[in-house]
């Protein structure tokens, strides 16, 4: 380990001098324009953002071993990290350092704590950045933080979530460009909301989340905001169903989009949870009945395929 920490140490170190390199040659050649070494500059670019994806997919592994055991290793390249985390870095720097410190919460867990006075005021701040891939990086680990960060990161939690509103009510943020941050940030939401809301009146925020349903782009969120769905619909929570389950048909709504889309694995837990619900609902025929004519046929032939499958 002690090795691999090195080689480690060394790629970073060298990230951070041909980075400096670059801009120094982007300063000197300001008077004289050059289209070639231009060129020649973004493909280093995109070189040092290949290897930090790799730095960052090695961490996720180890952190995934080790857990807070590997804390210690961790805290030999944390100086690194920090700077990546500057706001006067490039957003790829940022984008991954966010991506870094996500794993260290998931993986950590309460004992993230420690690290909280270098990773948490970013981690906010980057849910509003210009740069989609930032956000989406910050909006992930708003949700890490909401379902392993434990009770002492309440008030961050709580923090997060208007700014996880900002990102999903943005005018564009179903654009394929903002699509991905959007329903991280709605995953977000939800994990807060399941996990970590003591500061929260959810009373107020779930009738928001519902709005924003059906998600289908990120295969990886999606189990956990309808998991948390069904969450909710099962345990009947009154600001989900509606008065005189008023909300209902919009349910199915989102469900029939779901089957449409084909967002769920076949043989997923959540999808038989799902089929679960919608069967409980069928057992009312005049609700379901409501609930079918407000589906288009699209919707309409997905649910009874899924229904009888």
């Amino acid at each position: 380990m002690a090795e691999l920490m090195k080689t480690l140490d060394k790629i970073l170190k060298e990230h951070f001098e041909r980075a400096d390199t670059r801009q120094q040659k982007r300063k000197d050649a300001d008077e004289d324009y050059d289209e070639e070494v231009e060129e020649s500059l973004l493909d280093e670019d995109d070189e040092d953002v290949y290897i930090l994806s790799k730095v960052s997919d090695l961490m996720h592994a180890l952190f995934g071993t080790h857990k807070v055991d590997f804390f210690p290793y961790f805290e030999q390249l944390l100086p690194h990290f920090v700077k990546l985390l500057g706001t006067e870095r490039p957003w790829s720097d940022r984008q991954w350092a966010i991506c870094i410190f996500d794993d260290v919460i998931e993986f950590g867990g309460p004992a993230v704590i420690k690290y909280q006075e270098i990773f948490l005021r970013p981690l906010l701040q980057y849910l509003l950045d210009p740069q989609s891939e930032v956000r989406q990086a910050a909006a992930y680990g708003a949700g890490m933080l909401g379902q392993f960060g434990g009770t002492d990161f309440a008030q961050p939690c709580a923090e997060a979530v208007p700014l996880l509103m900002q990102i999903i009510n943005a005018p564009d943020s179903r654009s394929p460009e903002n699509i991905n941050p959007t329903e991280n940030a709605i995953a977000a939401v939800a994990k807060i909301c399941k996990f970590n809301s003591s500061l929260l009146n959810l009373d107020e925020i779930l009738p928001h989340w519902l709005s924003w349903l059906p998600v289908w782009e990120d295969e990886d969120e999606a189990p956990h905001i309808y998991s948390y769905l069904c969450d909710l619909i099962e345990a009947n929570h009154p600001s989900v169903l509606g008065m005189n389950n008023a909300n209902v048909p919009r349910i199915v709504g989102v469900i029939a989009e779901v089957f449409v889309r084909d967002v769920l694995d076949k043989d997923s837990e959540i999808r038989t949870r799902i089929l679960n619900l919608v069967r409980h609902i069928q057992s009312n025929a005049e609700l379901f009945n409501v609930c079918i004519t407000q589906l288009n046929p699209e919707q309409q032939l997905a649910l009874s395929t899924a229904l009888n499958q």
